[in-house]
């Protein structure tokens, strides 16, 4: 077996992503600190053909040198709207029907496995503070909570981790 070179992988080029079909999917990052999470989360979003990214509270914006290390120039692929607000944010969202979803360890969360995305919706999929997590008003709004079962000493996965997870897996299910 022989890796590919870049130039064999016939990806897109920014003008492509923005007229290509997108995945109904939308995240939401509710005060993430890092910046390099930030920018793994935009090329998660690019590699995924994701609708848009949402940057709320104190998430950081493009541009920054620290995203851009990290999202190797997807942000400017991928379209993305900083909203102060996540919880104004996530009642715009439901009302433009977008389905609700925390993704938290919380009483009768669906896992990841079980969860069937609805077709007729966007994915709304909120991920919270790398030390708090979503914040619980949020959490209360949301149509569902999903989370990632882990099955060693750890409490969570790091956050650019868990979205990688959580959108291939929603990725996969809308396109099987």
């Amino acid at each position: 077996m022989r890796k590919l070179r870049n130039d064999e992988l016939e990806r897109k080029n920014v003008e492509d992503f923005k007229r290509a079909h997108k995945t109904p999917i939308i995240i939401v990052l509710d005060n993430i600190r890092s910046l390099n999470n930030i920018g793994s989360v935009f090329r998660t979003a690019d590699a995924f053909l994701v609708e848009k990214i949402y940057l709320c509270g104190i998430t950081a914006q493009p541009p920054h040198k620290d995203i851009h290390k990290t999202a190797l120039g997807a942000t400017d692929s991928v379209d993305w709207e900083y909203v102060s607000d996540t919880k104004e944010l996530v009642k715009r969202l439901q009302k433009e029907n977008g389905h609700i979803i925390a993704v938290e360890q919380a009483e009768n969360a669906t896992m990841l496995q079980t969860y069937l995305p609805a077709m007729n919706k966007k994915q709304v999929l909120i991920f919270g503070n790398e030390v708090k997590g979503v914040a619980q008003e949020v959490v209360s709004l949301s149509d569902e909570v999903l989370e990632i079962p882990q099955f060693g000493t750890k409490h969570s996965l790091n956050i650019a981790v868990s979205v990688g997870v959580v959108v291939w897996d929603c990725w996969s299910k809308l396109n099987a």
